[in-house]
């Protein structure tokens, strides 16, 4: 595997252990440091790429799969360690994240540029992306829910403790986790099938993951290092953030969910799809 040391077999790591998304096809691509990394698509056409949060699996988009899908390509990843992807002894930090989004676009095998969706962690990562291989590839970002640098630290929203949380009662932790993403009412099914997928990745895979040893000047230097078109969709404890980013950037638009959770895509699937569609059809710079 050209020096990814894996955790277990591979047909143990890949197995169908992860429900099946009904929204997308499962391909897995290989990375540079060899590496067996799973997404879904759908759709044919121009391409959007949606990258998860912390734990998250590829399948906690599929309502913008299925939407996207019907008229561009949709792709979701499952990052290292996430979702059907192979858990790797190394690589939960933000440098190697971001050098498996790109090589996620190398093995997509087309040269045209892509809009990056990142949600949470996913943000940071389509930063660390941005930062590291710039925006050649890029025809619009969309960073959802999660800070970007700007102005004060916000709220830390109850991370102190949460890591301890972790280490003292794992599952509970998640599972509560899971549970406070969403405003909404879920079926204990799903909710069940996204905690079951956010526990497959080792717990120091995850802290880790908690723990990028980047400055909030590294993430505020990404995002103002392209003019590409920018939506950043969030919550009120953002607002500030965002409205800094669209003063300060030349092609930034922000819009505010009032009622949603963090997962605000699911909670206001119909709204953030149909915010989404006038992103990509009235700003995206696609070439």
């Amino acid at each position: 595997m050209h020096g990814v040391a894996a955790l277990a077999s591979p047909a143990l790591l890949l197995g169908c252990t992860q429900p099946a998304s009904a929204a997308g096809v499962s391909r897995f691509f290989e990375t540079s440091d060899g590496a067996r990394l799973h997404y879904l698509e759908a759709g044919r056409g121009k391409t959007v790429v949606f990258v998860p949060g912390w734990c998250m699996p590829a399948f906690i988009w599929d309502q913008q799969i299925t939407h996207v899908g019907a008229r561009y390509r949709a792709i979701a990843l499952d990052p290292r360690g996430q979702g059907r992807s192979q858990i790797t002894r190394t690589g939960y930090e933000p440098a190697r994240r971001g050098r498996d989004i790109n090589d996620l676009l190398e093995a997509l095998g087309r040269s045209e540029q892509v809009v990056l969706v990142g949600w949470s962690l996913g943000v940071l990562d389509v930063l660390s992306y941005l930062s590291e291989f710039g925006d050649r590839r890029v025809a619009g970002l969309v960073l959802v829910d999660n800070s970007i640098g700007e102005g004060d630290r916000p709220p830390s929203g109850g991370r102190p403790t949460f890591i301890p949380s972790l280490r003292r009662a794992r599952e509970a932790t998640v599972a509560g986790f899971v549970r406070s993403m969403y405003a909404t009412s879920q079926s204990q099914t799903y909710l069940d099938s996204v905690t079951q997928a956010a526990l497959r990745m080792p717990l120091d895979a995850s802290i880790s993951l908690l723990s990028y040893p980047r400055s909030r000047e590294f993430w505020k230097q990404a995002v103002y290092s392209t003019r590409k078109p920018v939506l950043y969709a969030v919550r009120p404890r953002f607002v500030y953030q965002g409205e800094l980013l669209v003063r300060n950037h030349p092609n930034a638009t922000m819009d505010v969910y009032e009622n949603a959770g963090h997962a605000l895509f699911v909670d206001e699937a119909a709204r953030f799809n149909a915010s989404l569609d006038d992103f990509l059809i009235r700003k995206t710079e696609w070439r």
